[in-house]
């Protein structure tokens, strides 16, 4: 049996069987890509570029459009190069960059859309206080917890799974380098620390998630006793699909990574990993942004000085 010090690439699952299937998931996951790229692009430039947008709100949406970026940026390249050119083979490095880079991007994106819950929690619950507790400083702490809990989660589930002996051959049943997959080509009983990370990790995902549910009950509360009906529907209109996202998030990586072995079939982990790794990335800019008023003039502006400036 081959172990991990023989093995040099893994095989990931193809998208389909015949070559012209491959072709068309080649030009939708092209058209999915694009897609995502133009809308986190646009929302970058958008906040970074007009000075109204320099605040708490737009400058944690303007980390979650770049980690975004990120996650969508890892998985769909090496998906859509293996079904152009009909391969299925990923390095042993680039599998292990891959899992890194995931872990990286989805540890710090659900470490800012707690943030974000917290954010509005201030804004809405202590507006009086808000310059205080969201000051410039807060903020910039709070994104570099949120990046750095990103990099310590994936370095330490990237260093327990690569040193794992793997003896049941290469091929990862996924489209991309997925932790449950490369736990399956472990030894027997040589994953329980990986596993107990896994468990750790989780208990750490679902505190947060707690923490984000209190905060908006709270958001509820408040908005309920608000005596307009245009701030309350502003209210509601931006933290309900708030709250969709993350419900949604999670409930995606949980089955990905908690799900009992027993119940793992290839068409529902490939559909359940779309779902948690492309899906968010593409939505996410029309979610939480491109139905803000704010930004929808700040794209208009940059739009315009781009046309001008044409020769």
């Amino acid at each position: 049996m081959p172990n991990s010090s023989s093995i040099s690439e893994f095989l990931l699952l193809p998208l389909a069987d015949t070559r012209q299937l491959q072709l068309l998931h080649f030009w939708l996951l092209l058209g999915i890509y694009l897609a995502a790229l133009l809308g986190n692009g646009l929302i970058s430039t958008a906040v970074a570029c007009d000075r109204r947008l320099h605040t708490p709100m737009y400058f944690f949406l303007l980390n979650l459009a770049l980690l975004d970026l990120g996650c969508i940026s890892t998985t769909l390249p090496k998906a859509m190069a293996n079904a152009l050119w009909d391969t299925r083979a990923i390095s042993y490095a680039g599998c292990a960059a891959q899992l890194f880079f995931l872990f990286f991007f989805l540890s710090a994106e659900f470490s800012f859309l707690t943030i974000m819950s917290y954010d509005r929690y201030v804004a809405i619950c202590k507006p009086l206080h808000y310059g205080t507790l969201m000051d410039s400083r807060a903020c910039a702490t709070m994104a570099a917890a949120a990046w750095g809990t990103g990099v310590l989660i994936s370095l330490l589930h990237t260093a327990s799974t690569f040193s794992l002996p793997l003896c049941q051959g290469n091929v990862v049943n996924q489209f991309f380098c997925e932790v449950p997959q490369i736990l399956k080509l472990s030894c027997s009983a040589s994953y329980l620390r990986e596993v107990v990370l896994l468990f750790f990790g989780s208990s750490l995902v679902f505190g947060c998630f707690v923490f984000i549910v209190v905060s908006y009950v709270q958001i509820f509360k408040t908005v309920l006793r608000m005596p307009s009906e245009q701030g309350r529907h502003k209210a509601f209109s931006t933290c309900l699909p708030h709250l969709a996202v993350v419900s949604f998030f999670l409930r995606t990586v949980f089955y990905a990574y908690l799900k009992p072995p027993s119940i793992s079939f290839p068409s529902m982990d490939l559909m359940v990993a779309l779902l948690y790794s492309v899906v968010p990335p593409t939505l996410n800019p029309v979610i939480y942004s491109m139905r803000n008023r704010e930004i929808k003039h700040a794209l208009r502006k940059v739009l315009q000085c781009t046309v001008f400036q044409l020769p």
